[in-house]
């Protein structure tokens, strides 16, 4: 595996006119990661990685200097894997000015996420600007967890870029909980925590497929969890699947939530 720093170099070392997967990540590699690596290993000639804690996407600074890291761990995580290339730039690497660093959202977009973490989507469509930008794989691989993120990119990047991109499953582990790299922040009680909400929010979805009219359990439902110690539910919303709009049936609907499991946000869907 080879370590780049500097774009100028991965431009000079890998010939990117080849079938070459993109996995971009902030590190702390888990197997959603790992699941995504493998995808784009069996999809592409080439794959890269690259792990970049990208600031612009923080609203909190605090939640920035906390977000878990561990590059020795996943260097070997990825060396195991045979990945060809990772790439490992600096901020200073990828955001040449203050102007490149936030890209706009359109006002409909603001939801969900977008609502609750100002700045958020702007700083992720930002960096994935500036690494489609200034180096051109063939296929980029993102995770179905943060589903209103790439719906995101798949819109800004519709027209702009001549990329295929992948949309890969929600890995689980076997309490039904999203893989996440915030997970490592979670204590066995707290993990104990989301693992309920997640099963519950399941029989929720299989209640709705059955009867649409389940959808006014709703406020229930936020009521249940957010009776749990150290949980508080940011949002729990039901929307369409392909646009995100509240306009949904029974066949294209899914359900969102953000939350704080003492102290430490987590996303789903389902």
């Amino acid at each position: 595996m080879i370590i780049f720093k500097s774009i100028n170099t991965l431009n000079k070392e890998v010939n990117f006119k080849a079938n070459i997967g993109f996995v971009p990540t902030m590190g702390s590699l888990h197997k959603g990661h790992i699941s995504l690596i493998k995808t784009s290993k069996k999809a592409c000639k080439k794959t890269l990685v690259s792990i970049f804690i990208n600031p612009s996407q923080f609203n909190k600074h605090h939640d920035y200097k906390k977000y878990p890291k561990n590059l020795k761990k996943d260097i070997k995580i990825l060396k195991k894997l045979k990945v060809d290339y990772l790439f490992t730039p600096s901020a200073r690497e990828i955001y040449k000015n203050k102007k490149s660093s936030k890209i706009k959202l359109k006002k409909k977009d603001k939801i969900m996420c977008a609502l609750y973490r100002p700045g958020h989507f702007e700083g992720v469509l930002a960096v994935i600007n500036q690494f489609l930008q200034r180096f051109k794989p063939k296929h980029i691989f993102f995770g179905e967890k943060d589903y209103q993120q790439l719906l995101l990119i798949k819109k800004f990047v519709k027209n702009k870029f001549k990329i295929t991109i992948h949309a890969c499953p929600t890995v689980r582990s076997k309490d039904k909980m999203a893989l996440s790299s915030r997970n490592e922040l979670l204590t066995n009680a707290d993990i104990k925590k989301s693992s309920y909400v997640a099963s519950l929010l399941f029989n929720f979805k299989r209640k709705m497929k059955n009867d649409i009219s389940f959808k006014k359990n709703r406020i229930n439902i936020i009521d249940k969890i957010n009776t749990l110690k150290k949980i508080k539910i940011e949002y729990l919303e039901i929307r369409n699947k392909i646009n995100l709009s509240k306009n949904y049936n029974q066949k294209n609907f899914k359900i969102f939530i953000a939350y704080y499991n003492n102290k430490v946000r987590l996303i789903d869907n389902y």
